[in-house]
């Protein structure tokens, strides 16, 4: 690099000239340090000499190292994803699939190794990761507990269809036409063993089999676009319609997610809603099931809010400027470059595409009717609001 491109148009030559070798901090490392390999430096050794203990194998043999590389990899980036603090759990869409691929990638490849699964491997290693970074990434000390529950609960939902799903997945290779495995295999492999695709490919690949990844995606978009009207419907505030009453339960749902949080902790995310006129849904991050107790201050709570008489601020500003002020948002990326957030007083801050009411004291009286489990790491309230 060795000039500055002018806004007219013109260059001009920079002071300090530079390459740009694309090397990262990991090379750069290895190569002082005089090793040809990245996860034989300083920045790896810890985190590989504990798999080689873990496993009783050395790394050094070639049968091996490629799984502790990937266990190691993983390891590192399953942290930084369930640390982070937007509350992302294992699930089969969005960054919770890219999360559940990781561990789950990460514990065949610790089987490979014969390390046992129901042991405490997976926190060993992660706690490692952790004291490494957290002076870097204070979230991710601080959703310490978070992290460790994230990995725990998704090796055990896996181990216990991994054994099952490895014997179908041997009765499949047996049974491939011209090498390779067709899409309904790969799909029932997915939907009912919870084998990603990449899995299976990399399963298939060690036996010099095929994958007909053409079909598995047409048969996984039909699966996907199920949800899609559910996904759509979230982004839209879960709205069935725009009426009075739906708008009231639409602010609604921002006062119950910020009780939620102040009750449950910061770990509380919104998930998803559903409004008609008759009550509203909302789900949220918690592992949990909520006591009568918490469940009665929560309700507390909200209808405090609502008695503050608190005015609701339309504002419009920069996405990055939004983020900054710690506003919440679902589905982030689907936002533009302006953003339009809605602020209740020093109670709620988010992101929002939906209607509202000018002031808390509109709403009525908010009333939980029940609460119960959405799906893994996801609790779910339905709620009303009385005249």
């Amino acid at each position: 690099m060795q000039y500055n491109h002018e806004e007219n148009g013109t260059f001009t030559p920079l002071k300090n000239k530079n390459v740009d070798t694309g090397l990262g901090v990991e090379r750069v490392t290895a190569i002082l340090e005089g090793y040809t390999d990245n996860y034989q430096s300083s920045i790896w050794r810890d985190v590989i000499e504990k798999i080689e203990k873990l496993s009783g194998l050395s790394y050094e043999d070639e049968r091996y190292t490629a799984s502790m590389r990937i266990i190691a990899d993983h390891i590192r980036a399953i942290v930084m994803i369930s640390g982070d603090n937007t509350g992302i759990k294992p699930s089969n869409k969005d960054q919770g699939y890219v999360l559940r691929r990781l561990i789950r990638r990460m514990i065949r490849h610790a089987k490979k190794l014969n390390i046992p699964i129901e042991s405490d491997w997976d926190k060993e290693l992660a706690l490692i990761i952790i004291n490494k970074y957290k002076l870097y990434y204070k979230e991710i000390e601080a959703n310490k507990d978070n992290i460790l529950e994230v990995i725990s609960s998704e090796k055990i939902k896996f181990n216990r269809t991994l054994e099952k799903g490895l014997k179908e997945f041997e009765k499949v290779a047996k049974n491939v036409i011209d090498k390779r495995i067709d899409k309904d295999a790969a799909f029932r492999l997915y939907d009912t063993f919870g084998f990603p695709i990449e899995l299976t490919i990399e399963l298939a690949k060690e036996l010099n089999l095929e994958v007909d990844i053409e079909g598995f995606n047409k048969r996984f978009q039909e699966h996907q676009e199920k949800s899609r009207a559910g996904a759509d419907q979230k982004f839209k505030g879960g709205l069935a319609s725009t009426g009075e009453i739906e708008t009231k339960y639409h602010t609604a749902t921002h006062l119950l997610n910020a009780a939620l949080k102040q009750v449950l902790g910061n770990h509380v995310h919104q998930k998803g809603s559903n409004i008609t006129a008759e009550r509203m849904r909302f789900d949220f991050s918690h592992d949990t099931k909520m006591t009568d107790e918490e469940k009665k201050k929560v309700e507390d709570l909200v209808n405090e809010y609502i008695k503050m008489a608190i005015p609701v601020e339309k504002l419009e500003m920069k996405k990055e400027e939004a983020i900054g002020m710690g506003a919440e948002a679902m589905f982030v990326e689907k936002y533009g470059d302006i953003v339009t957030v809605y602020k209740i007083g020093n109670v709620s801050l988010e992101l929002c595409g939906g209607p509202h009411v000018n002031n808390t004291s509109e709403l009525g009286r908010f009333k939980i009717k029940k609460e119960e489990a959405s799906s893994a790491g996801v609790r779910r309230i339905k709620a009303i609001l009385e005249n």
